[in-house]
C-alpha cells in the first residue's frame, strides 16, 4: 500500500480533532528525517510504506520511545520492521487526535 493512499485519512484524523495537515507533516518528518518537498515527492510518487521508510534519511532514534497499543497490539512487541515504523506513525498520529501537545508526541 502507498503512503500517499493512507496520508489523507492521517490528515482527516487529525483535522477533525483540530489539528492540521502541518502537525501530520511535522510529526512524518521528526520520525523519517524527511524534508517537507522530499515527503511531497514521496506522496506524488505513490511510494509504498517499505520504500518510504527504506529510503528514509534518517530515521529518528527517538522513536523507540513510542510505546502503547495501536489496533490491539503493542508497538514496541511488533518484530516486522516495516510494520512496526507504520504502528509508530499510527501511534503518533493517535497522539495528535487525541490532542497531546507536540512536544509530547515528538518525544521532546
Amino acid at each position: 500500500m502507498s503512503v500517499a493512499k493512507v496520508y489523507p485519512y492521517y490528515v482527516t484524523k487529525a483535522e477533525k480533532k483540530g489539528r492540521t495537515k502541518a502537525e501530520v507533516d511535522e510529526i512524518i518528518r521528526w520520525l523519517t528525517g524527511y524534508s517537507q518537498e522530499e515527503l511531497e515527492e514521496q506522496l506524488n510518487k505513490q511510494t509504498d510504506f517499505e520504500t518510504f521508510f527504506a529510503e528514509a534519511p534518517r530515521l529518528n532514534p527517538s522513536r523507540a520511545l513510542i510505546k502503547g497499543v495501536v489496533c490491539g497490539v503493542r508497538v514496541e512487541e511488533i518484530k516486522e520492521p516495516t510494520m512496526r515504523e507504520i504502528r509508530y506513525l499510527d501511534k503518533l498520529i493517535d497522539e495528535l487526535a487525541k490532542g497531546k501537545a507536540m512536544d509530547k508526541i515528538l518525544r521532546k
